[in-house]
């Protein structure tokens, strides 16, 4: 009767045995398929030092954004600014009421909109940009800095109306799952991230050049099919530097031509390595961090160029960086952080150039409800080429005959002065002059709001100037003038020194008056 018991207890035994030993195995072989997915594409485990540079990086670029936002934002949206943020939330809460307006217009100046409260924000998402870069709470750090920096994007209007913007907040909620836990993680060994989060911060990078490189084809654009579109780009985009004059004044059309061709084949080709092994991905690396250190130095984008350069990092891994790591064991995406990033996944995909005009409605809204935070965007740089550059001069008078310009910090203005390189650093409120001057004031009605801040003699307005050419009191006759600049040629430039030409074109907007009546337009309307 002994024996009964124990001979079931042998099987039992030899059957944990096998069952584990089964399961040992299993877990083998499925660590073998990590690892040669591994070898084929990323594998966090091995990538934590190109992770800790890009979230170094980030705090960098969110740094340069908010003390861009220092000199500006009081200016660009404070009480007495362009265009109040107040007053537009304000209108916001009567058009759509508060639980609707507040996800219409994300902000925390809901609660303020002072200019104290405008500074007391910028000041806290640069305290925590620089803690990021210092590593210290990195998940925290990317939180608040994301959270300040869209609050400005939710009030600012049309002045947050770049696409530099979008990929800043995508990459920032992306970059939380991404980023190791705790308050002084250095490499994060103890915690890697897991692939989604590196996937959807490099397909970030994909989109941005593989959807500029499909808008150009659906544009129709007359200069990228006859491949002079870069003939003039380095004169017309909105803050041109020295390099770029050389560039365009110095090389023959040919070799313009041959850059248009590089463009396509770049953002329609090149850009797939991404996803292929190792070889080359380390192949779309070098040549991502050539093209974009060229267009760094010709021409200034503020930090759109810096994002995608350091986000090309993620492309590459410890051995390549020939920097040792710890070991780090594999780690899973949560379901929560699975349906977070799969929901900003999705929403990428419907609004692509091309695809959300055949995705039905219902479809969208994913999309849709994620639009007001700018996290799922839809990407494409220069569908279509300037072929002009004008520039918008404020001028002031006190007698209505004899005018002075209000100098600008950045823009061309001066022809003999050099345009000059400044990148990251965003002057919103002239970049929006260079987008204005393409279009009729009626459709950027912020300029005519200026001149009446000019003719109020609101400081904050003044400092987005080099300097008040009225420093007794506001002059009484405001105007905006456009003029039409281009290069000066090599023999120009020999002759007399000026790295520009211009030619005044008219008033771009109505002459203002402050007399006894208050403030009226003089003359017809432009």
């Amino acid at each position: 009767m002994k024996l009964v018991p124990a001979l079931f207890t042998g099987t039992s035994r030899r059957s944990r045995s096998a069952e584990t030993t089964g399961q040992v195995l299993a877990e083998a072989h499925l660590e073998d398929r990590r690892t040669h997915w591994g070898s084929w594409w990323i594998d966090p485990r091995r990538a934590l030092w190109p992770r800790w540079i890009w979230l170094r990086a980030l705090g960098l670029i969110f740094l340069s954004a908010f003390y861009s936002l220092a000199f500006q934002i009081t200016g660009l949206i404070g009480p007495r600014g362009i265009l109040p943020a107040g007053q537009y939330l304000g209108e916001v809460h009567r058009a759509f009421g508060l639980a609707k307006g507040v996800w219409f217009a994300p902000s925390v100046f809901w609660i303020s909109a002072s200019d104290r409260a405008l500074l007391a924000v910028t000041l806290m998402g640069a305290i925590a940009s620089i803690l990021l870069v210092l590593n210290v709470a990195p998940r925290i750090c990317i939180a608040v800095a994301g959270a300040c920096f869209l609050s400005f994007v939710g009030a600012a209007q049309d002045f947050a109306s770049y696409q530099s913007d979008g990929m800043l907040l995508e990459a920032a909620l992306i970059s939380f799952f991404l980023a190791p836990r705790g308050l002084r993680p250095r490499l994060g060994a103890a915690d890697p991230s897991s692939r989604l989060p590196l996937f959807l911060l490099l397909w970030e990078w994909f989109r941005i050049y593989f959807e500029s490189g499909v808008v150009k084809l659906l544009s129709g654009d007359l200069q990228w099919r006859t491949l002079t579109a870069m003939d003039h780009y380095y004169e017309n985009g909105p803050l041109p530097t020295w390099v770029g004059w050389y560039v365009q004044q110095r090389l023959p059309h040919g070799f313009h031509a041959f850059t248009v061709l590089l463009i396509f084949l770049f953002e329609l080709a090149i850009v797939w390595f991404a996803f292929l092994p190792r070889r080359f991905r380390l192949i779309c690396f070098c040549l991502a961090t050539s093209f974009q250190l060229a267009i760094i130095l010709t021409a200034n984008y503020a930090f759109l160029n810096y994002i995608v350069l350091c986000l090309g990092v993620l492309l590459v891994d410890d051995r390549f960086l020939r920097l040792s790591a710890p070991a780090a064991a594999v780690k899973r995406t949560p379901w929560p952080t699975r349906i977070a990033l799969g929901w900003i996944l999705y929403a990428t995909v419907v609004v692509a150039p091309g695809i959300s005009p055949l995705v039905a409605q219902p479809l969208l809204w994913p999309a849709i409800a994620l639009e007001p935070f700018r996290v799922a965007n839809r990407y494409g740089l220069f569908a279509v080429m300037t072929t002009d550059r004008y520039e918008i001069e404020f001028q002031g008078s006190r007698d209505g005959v004899s005018w002075t310009a209000y100098p600008f910090r950045y823009k061309p203005q001066e022809p003999m002065d050099a345009p000059g390189i400044y990148a990251p650093y965003q002057p919103r409120f002239e970049w929006n002059l260079w987008f204005a001057s393409l279009g009729e004031w009626r459709s950027y009605s912020w300029v005519l709001r200026t001149e009446l801040r000019l003719l109020e003699g609101s400081p904050a307005v003044l400092r987005l100037f080099a300097q008040n050419p009225f420093p007794e009191g506001p002059p009484t006759w405001v105007r905006a003038v456009r003029w039409q600049y281009w290069f000066s040629t090599v023999e120009e430039k020999r002759a007399s020194g000026a790295w520009w030409r211009r030619e005044e074109r008219g008033l771009y907007a109505p002459e203002l008056h402050a007399g006894g009546r208050g403030v009226e337009a003089v003359g017809p309307l432009p």
